[in-house]
């Protein structure tokens, strides 16, 4: 049975080189065999080499809603795949990405060899909430801010209409000036339930929403801007509470309340709106 040799690509290049060496003049063949054979090694190296996944992040620790380019430098691939950990995947060499929600992402990186190898690194990422000061006021006596207003932020304006407390970020509490800071937010839209009570009278911006969502409605929150908004209240008796004991009672959701006799408006609906949001870009890092 006559026999078969198998050649490795190593030997084939050696074979090569034997009959290419046998079939010229041995002098001459020498010396070109001096400038082909690292030609042939590296074609060797090359053929042999696997796939090595590199990239890069120019802003890290970044911002909610703050663009940050990803970029990949792996060496020896067809393709590379981007897993960015917040369910979005590219398979683009260069990536610009922003973030909506704040906290710790592993952002990975797949280089796919020509030959079929794989090669993964990971880019631990951390992503920063945006940040809104809130400050009450009553609408209808300028510069009158509101201390100890409970504060509660919605994700939608259909969950703010329910006033079901239960499904928004909170409570928070203004100070002695009437402000409040939240920090650690998402890159969207918030919408504002602000209420006090004093017993059977207090603050809420209830009845403003209800009228027109301008009032409860915050800017984009980008967490490379510092954000203000202004939640106007108005006075108003609680039609269910009648005594001071009521205060301590916990709130479940919105009591039913209607313009104090003190406002200057008897309907909402009859104020111009006033400007209620500022943003200003941060330092530049």
């Amino acid at each position: 049975m006559e026999g078969k040799i198998i050649m490795n690509s190593n030997s084939k290049v050696w074979h090569a080189i034997w009959i290419y060496y046998n079939n010229n003049e041995k002098p001459n063949a020498m010396k070109r065999l001096i400038y082909i054979l690292p030609l042939l090694s590296l074609i060797v190296i090359s053929c042999n080499r696997e796939p090595i996944a590199d990239a890069t992040v120019d802003y890290n620790p970044a911002y909610v809603g703050e663009y940050v380019r990803f970029t990949s430098y792996s060496t020896n691939t067809d393709y590379v795949e981007w897993d960015m950990d917040d369910g979005f995947t590219y398979i683009e060499p260069v990536v610009d990405h922003y973030f909506v929600d704040p906290g710790f992402y592993d952002v990975s990186l797949r280089a796919f060899g020509t030959k079929g190898g794989v090669s993964s690194v990971v880019i631990p990422m951390e992503v920063i909430g945006s940040e809104v000061t809130i400050i009450v006021e009553d609408i209808d006596y300028e510069n009158t801010f509101i201390p100890d207003v409970e504060i509660y932020l919605f994700r939608t304006l259909d969950d703010w209409n329910t006033g079901d407390i239960d499904l928004a970020i909170g409570p928070f509490y203004t100070n002695g000036y009437g402000e409040v800071i939240i920090d650690g937010l998402s890159y969207q839209k918030y919408y504002v339930d602000a209420y006090i009570s004093y017993g059977s009278t207090g603050y809420i911006n209830w009845l403003l929403g209800e009228d027109d969502p301008y009032w409860i409605e915050t800017q984009l929150l980008t967490g490379v801007d510092i954000h203000t908004f202004t939640a106007f209240v108005e006075y108003v008796t609680f039609d269910n509470k009648k005594s001071s004991a009521a205060v301590e009672e916990e709130r479940k959701g919105r009591i039913p309340a209607s313009p104090a006799d003190r406002q200057l408006k008897s309907s909402s609906k009859d104020r111009t709106l006033k400007e209620n949001k500022s943003s200003q870009k941060r330092e530049k890092r």
